[in-house]
């Protein structure tokens, strides 16, 4: 079932015209996705890139072997990287790109734990910027950053048209 925040999100891109396009990681395409599913999504969604692995955000993304090596795939850092390197291949409104940990076997560590998130995204001059902790299995984590995304798009468009 589709979110409040989510619903909310695509009025807002399509009463404004605005479209939005998606670098993930951590979300392996769920954010795309659930964005397909609304109504009139053609008019707004772009589309996105998974870059689930590390070489897939050097290659396609041109995100910078240093940044990962220094700050790990899952950082604030790269996700930036990663939103900059979108910019650069497709034409849109809103950019946004998500990184971060929904189980261990990465990065975690004590102060970057398993449901950690990163965001980035850029809407004209405005910069989206989040770090969050979420809690629960994989499938929640992913959900949860599905619907803080979709929130904070929500909420920059409206504080732009203000």
């Amino acid at each position: 079932m589709l979110s409040n925040n989510l619903i909310q999100c695509g009025r807002q891109l399509l009463e404004n015209n605005l479209t939005v396009v998606f670098a993930e990681s951590v979300t392996a395409g769920r954010i795309c996705a659930e964005f397909s599913l609304l109504e009139h999504a053609g008019k707004f969604l772009k589309g996105g890139l998974v870059a689930y692995d590390a070489g897939l955000k050097q290659d396609s993304l041109h995100v910078q072997k240093v940044l990962i090596d220094n700050f790990t795939p899952e950082s604030a850092e790269v996700t930036e990287a990663m939103t900059m390197g979108l910019r650069n291949i497709v034409p849109a409104d809103i950019y946004v790109s998500i990184t971060g940990l929904t189980k261990a076997g990465g990065s975690e560590s004590k102060t970057k734990p398993v449901g950690t998130i990163f965001i980035h995204g850029i809407y004209g001059d405005i910069e989206i910027k989040e770090r969050v902790v979420f809690e629960g299995a994989p499938d929640e984590i992913v959900l949860q950053a599905v619907d803080r995304v979709a929130f904070l798009i929500h909420e920059t468009i409206v504080s732009v048209m203000q």
